[in-house]
C-alpha cells in the first residue's frame, strides 16, 4: 500500500514538473481586443434575452465581465487550480443542460442558447491567448443567431447593428493579432494620398473611426442589398416543430370545469346561458348587450350577433406558415334566429398524446381534391380562448397538453386556454380551390349533411329563398353548378348590402337575416356571413359560419404574420361532396374567399420595396417596371420552380442537374477569374507609376509560386529572392525594390521608364525559365 502511494506521488510530482517545464503560453496583450470581444459577448447575451424573454443578463454579464478582469491579471500565470475547478463546473453544466434538454426535446435552441452562455461565463476566466477570444467571439455570434431564430419582432435588429458595430474593428484587430502585429502604429505613411508638403506625414490607423465607418457603411449597404433580394420562406423547411407554455399544460386534461369552451372575455363566473357575461344586464346570450373591447365574442359555443360595440386593436398572435390563409377556429351548426351556436358542445372526442412526443394524430375527413402540406406555428402573445386554431385540414398538432378534443363540426380545442406565450404547431393537408373540379361537384348529400347544414327557421324559411332566387335570377347566363350560384350569391352579398357602423338594437322577437335583406339592408361584418349562409340554406345548399382570424400583416423582417382580435371575423363555408368544406367571405372590402396557395410571400421584401418606389415615379414609368416584374423577374422564377421539380422528379432529372451544376459552377469559377483580374487592372490603373511596376512585379512572382508575406517588408523579401531565384533575378528585383522603398517613405523620384525596361527583361527571363 505504501508503495503505491509513493509511485502515486511520484508520478504527480513528474506531472507538475513537466507543467512547470512546458514554455510559457504566448498571451494576448491587446486590451482594445480582449474590450472589443467581451462587448461581443455581452451582446449577444443581451439579444437572446430579448428574444426569449428571459433573465440570463442579470448575472451571465457580471461574472463574464469578472471572469475577463481576472483573466487579464493573472494571463502571465499557469492557473493550473484553477482549470481544474473550471473543468469540474463545466462537466456540471453539462449535467444541468441533459437534465433541461430532456424537457425541451421539441425545441431545444433556448437550451442550448444557455449551456453557451455558461460555458461563456466559466471560459472568461481563462482567456490569455489570442485563439481563446477567437471562441468567445464564436460564441457571441451563435448567440446573435439563436436569437435572430427565436426572436418575433424587429426588436432584435438595433442589437444586430451593434453587434456589426463591434465586429467590425474586432476582426481588424484579430487579423493584426494574427500576424503577429501587437501595437497599433499610429503614424503611417499614406502611399496614395501624398501631403502637399513633401515631409508631413499623414495619420493612419486601421481602427480609426474614418476607416471604421467605411467598412461598416459598405458591410450595411451589401448586407441590406442580399436580404432585400434574398428569398423569405414564412414557414418551415424542416419539420421540427417548436411547442412551448409557460404553464404544465402538459399535464392538464378535460375535467368538469374546463369541458365548455372559456373565453377570457365572456368569464363562465358571470355568464348567462350561452357563455357570456352578465355584468350590468351587457354580453347577454340573447338581446341586447355590448361587445368586450379585448377578446372576439364569436370564440364561444353560442355566440349573440345583436351584440353591438367594437373592439380596441391588440396584438394576440404571431403566426409563420408556408402559406397565408384564414385561421380557422370555430364552425357553428345552429341558428338561433339572433346568432350562432354549437348543438353538441359537450359531446367532443379526446385525443391523447404519447407520453414522450408532443404529436396528435387527428382523424379529419379526408377529400379527393389536390392537396400541400402546410406547416404553421403559432404563438400566443395575450390570453386566448381553449380552442385551437389552424389552417383547414390539420393532419398532425402538436401541442403542450396531454390530451385535446375534437367535437363533430371537427372544431379543435384544448383543456386550458391559449396563455400568453403558449406556441404550437400544426401540419395541415390544405385542399386546392380547383374551380374546374368544384363546378363538377354532385348534390350527393348524406342525410347527416342534410339533417345539420340545411336548418332553418320555418318562419323565415320561404321569404329568405325568395330573396336568394332573385338574386340570382339576375343573371341572363344560366348557373351550370352549385358553385357558380354560391360565386354569384357571395358577390351579390358583397355588393348590394353596406356595413352599418349606426346599427341599432334589434327587438327581442325580430330575427337578424330578416331584418339584415328586408330592413336594414346592412349591418355588422359578420351579419353578412350569416345572412349568405341562411340563405344558401334556404336553395339547399348545406352551409355554416365560421369564425377566426384573418392572416394579419406580413412582417418580411421577422417571417411572422401578426394578428390582431381585431381581425377576428366570420365567414360561410360551403360543403361540396367529396371535397369538403370551402370558404366564401360575403364582407364588402373582403376578397371572395381567404388567401389561396398560390399566394406567396417568398420575395415579399422586394415587393414591399418596389411598391415603395412605385409610388415615387410616373405611372408609366412605374407601369413598365411592372411589366418587367410581372412578365420577366416572375417568369424566371417560375422557370426556376419548374427546372427543380424536373430536377427532383427521377434518376434522368437528377444527372441533368449535375450537369447543370457542374456547368454553371465551371462558368461561375470563369467569371470569377475575369472580374478578379478586371478589379485587379482597374485598382492598378489608379496607383502612381512607381506603385504600379512594384505591385506589377509582385504579382508576377505571386503567379510563379513566391508570393511576398503580408508581413514581409520589401527589403525582407530582396533578402528571401536572393536565396529563390538567380542572381540576375534577384538583381532586379532589388532594384525594383529598392527604388519602391526610396519613393514611399523617402519621397525621391524614381525613372520609371528604365525601371520598367528592366522589369520586361526580367519577364522575358522568366518565361525562357519555363
Amino acid at each position: 500500500m505504501k508503495n503505491t502511494l509513493t509511485q502515486s506521488s511520484s508520478l504527480y510530482q513528474q506531472f507538475r514538473q513537466q507543467i512547470k517545464s512546458a514554455p510559457p503560453v504566448k498571451t494576448e496583450e491587446s486590451v482594445i481586443f480582449r474590450t472589443l470581444v467581451q462587448c461581443l459577448v455581452i451582446v449577444g447575451i443581451i439579444a437572446t434575452d430579448i428574444a426569449a424573454r428571459t433573465q440570463m443578463s442579470f448575472w451571465a454579464i457580471p461574472l463574464s465581465i469578472i471572469g475577463g478582469v481576472w483573466s487579464w491579471n493573472r494571463r502571465q500565470h499557469r492557473n493550473i487550480t484553477l482549470k481544474f475547478f473550471l473543468a469540474i463546473a463545466m462537466l456540471g453544466v453539462l449535467c444541468f443542460f441533459l437534465i433541461n434538454l430532456a424537457g425541451s426535446l421539441n425545441d431545444s435552441r433556448l437550451v442550448l442558447a444557455e449551456l453557451l452562455v455558461q460555458l461563456q461565463v466559466l471560459h472568461s476566466f481563462d482567456l490569455p491567448r489570442r485563439k481563446d477570444l477567437g471562441y468567445s467571439m464564436v460564441i457571441g455570434l451563435i448567440l446573435l443567431g439563436v436569437a435572430g431564430t427565436i426572436s418575433q419582432t424587429v426588436a432584435f435588429a438595433p442589437w444586430l447593428l451593434l453587434f456589426l458595430i463591434i465586429a467590425i474593428p474586432t476582426l481588424v484587430l484579430d487579423y493584426r493579432s494574427r500576424l503577429g502585429l501587437d501595437a497599433i502604429d499610429r503614424q503611417f505613411k499614406s502611399p496614395f494620398k501624398p501631403s502637399k508638403k513633401a515631409k508631413k506625414k499623414a495619420n493612419y490607423s486601421p481602427v480609426s473611426l474614418k476607416s471604421i465607418s467605411v467598412l461598416i457603411a459598405i458591410t450595411l449597404v451589401f448586407g441590406l442589398s442580399i436580404f432585400t433580394l434574398m428569398p423569405r420562406f414564412p414557414g418551415y423547411q424542416l419539420q421540427s416543430f417548436p411547442v412551448d407554455s409557460p404553464l404544465d399544460a402538459d399535464s392538464q386534461k378535460f375535467g368538469g370545469q374546463n369541458q365548455g369552451i372559456m373565453n377570457p372575455g365572456y368569464d363562465n363566473k358571470n355568464q348567462g346561458e350561452g357563455g357570456n357575461r352578465q355584468e350590468n344586464n351587457n354580453n347577454k346570450s340573447e338581446g341586447k348587450g355590448e361587445v368586450d373591447d379585448t377578446y372576439y365574442y364569436g370564440f364561444n359555443t353560442k355566440i349573440n350577433q345583436k351584440l353591438r360595440g367594437q373592439m380596441k386593436p391588440k396584438i394576440v398572435m404571431r403566426v409563420r406558415s408556408q402559406s397565408p390563409g384564414f385561421w380557422k377556429a370555430l364552425s357553428f351548426d345552429h341558428y338561433t334566429g339572433q346568432g350562432w351556436e354549437i348543438t353538441n358542445n359537450e359531446d367532443f372526442d379526446t385525443i391523447k398524446r404519447d407520453r414522450w412526443a408532443y404529436k396528435f394524430f387527428l382523424r379529419f375527413p379526408s377529400t379527393i381534391m389536390k392537396t400541400k402540406e402546410v406547416i404553421q406555428s403559432y404563438t400566443a402573445v395575450a390570453d386566448l380562448p381553449n380552442i385551437i386554431p389552424s389552417l383547414s385540414v390539420p393532419r398532425h398538432l402538436y401541442f403542450p397538453a396531454q390530451e385535446i378534443g375534437v367535437d363533430d363540426l371537427d372544431n379543435l380545442r384544448s383543456p386550458v386556454g391559449l396563455v400568453e406565450g403558449l406556441t404550437y404547431t400544426v401540419v395541415s393537408d390544405v385542399p386546392y380551390r380547383d374551380r374546374t373540379k368544384l363546378q363538377k361537384s354532385t348534390q350527393d348529400y348524406s342525410d347527416k349533411i342534410k339533417a345539420t347544414y340545411l336548418d332553418i327557421p320555418p318562419e323565415i324559411a320561404e321569404k329568405v329563398r325568395e330573396k336568394a332566387e332573385q338574386i340570382l335570377s339576375k343573371t341572363e347566363k344560366p348557373f351550370n353548378s352549385i358553385y357558380e350560384k354560391v360565386l354569384f350569391l357571395t358577390q351579390a352579398v358583397k355588393q348590394q348590402y353596406q356595413i352599418r357602423e349606426d346599427l341599432p338594437f334589434l327587438d327581442e322577437s325580430e330575427d337578424l337575416v330578416e331584418s339584415f335583406l328586408f330592413k336594414q339592408e346592412g349591418g355588422n361584418p359578420d351579419h353578412f356571413a350569416t345572412a349568405l349562409t341562411i340563405m344558401l340554406r334556404s336553395l339547399g345548399i348545406p352551409a355554416r359560419v365560421t369564425v377566426g382570424f384573418g392572416q394579419g400583416k406580413f412582417n418580411p423582417l421577422t417571417g411572422f404574420y401578426v394578428v390582431k382580435n381585431t381581425d377576428a371575423y366570420a365567414l360561410t363555408e360551403v360543403y361540396f361532396p367529396y371535397y369538403g368544406w370551402y370558404a366564401f367571405d360575403a364582407i364588402p372590402g373582403h376578397d371572395l374567399f381567404p388567401s389561396s396557395l398560390e399566394e406567396d410571400q417568398t420575395f415579399s421584401v422586394l415587393k414591399q420595396f418596389w411598391n415603395l418606389i412605385a409610388g415615387l415615379v410616373p405611372s408609366p414609368v412605374a407601369n413598365f417596371f411592372n411589366i418587367i416584374w410581372t412578365k420577366i423577374i416572375v417568369g424566371f422564377i417560375s422557370f426556376l420552380v419548374g427546372l427543380w421539380r424536373f430536377i427532383s422528379s427521377g434518376l434522368v432529372g437528377t444527372l441533368v442537374g449535375l450537369l447543370l451544376a457542374v456547368g454553371l459552377g465551371l462558368l461561375g469559377w470563369l467569371g470569377w477569374g475575369q472580374l478578379k483580374k478586371l478589379g485587379y487592372y482597374r485598382r492598378l490603373a489608379k496607383l502612381p507609376p512607381m506603385a504600379q511596376l512594384y505591385e506589377e512585379m509582385l504579382k508576377v512572382f505571386k503567379t510563379k509560386g513566391y508570393p511576398k508575406h503580408p508581413a514581409q517588408t520589401p527589403l525582407e523579401y530582396v533578402n528571401v529572392s536572393y536565396q529563390q531565384h538567380p542572381q540576375e533575378q534577384a538583381e532586379v528585383i532589388d532594384e525594383i525594390s529598392s527604388a519602391y522603398v526610396s519613393w514611399r517613405y523617402g519621397n525621391n523620384d524614381q525613372n520609371v521608364d528604365y525601371l520598367r525596361q528592366k522589369f520586361k527583361a526580367l519577364v522575358k527571363s522568366l518565361k525562357r525559365n519555363n
